[in-house]
């Protein structure tokens, strides 16, 4: 199976639950991994025979940015399945980090795969 990946997408956001974390947004990491075939879209050379991965960017941010969740876990459930939405899209990786969020690391989060239902 083919990969279209999305590395280091950074999004602001209200998302933790202290009531400190709820009132400014803060920063998250994103990765994604679309699990597809590029065959089509390798042999057309046509964008619309493959995956848009600026169009899932722009999606995944938007609701990163206003979903206002809790918790990381339920914002990578989110996620994935506004991934899953893409028609060519059958299976989807999302890692969501939190940079800074615990002292002396560098980021924590969640990573989970997704497959088409």
């Amino acid at each position: 199976m083919d990969k279209v990946f999305i590395r280091n997408l950074r999004a602001r956001g209200i998302i933790g639950v202290n009531d400190w974390e709820r009132e400014k947004p803060q920063e998250m990491l994103i990765n994604i991994t679309l699990y597809t075939d590029i065959q089509v879209a390798a042999q057309s050379d046509d964008i619309r025979d493959g995956v848009n991965y600026r169009t899932v960017a722009k999606k995944v941010l938007a609701h990163a940015e206003h979903a206002q969740r809790h918790t990381v876990e339920a914002l990578a459930e989110d996620l994935a399945r506004l991934c899953l939405e893409e028609p060519k899209v059958v299976r989807v990786q999302v890692r969501v980090e939190k940079p800074g969020a615990v002292r002396f690391s560098e980021s924590v989060g969640v990573e989970i795969e997704r497959p088409r239902a």
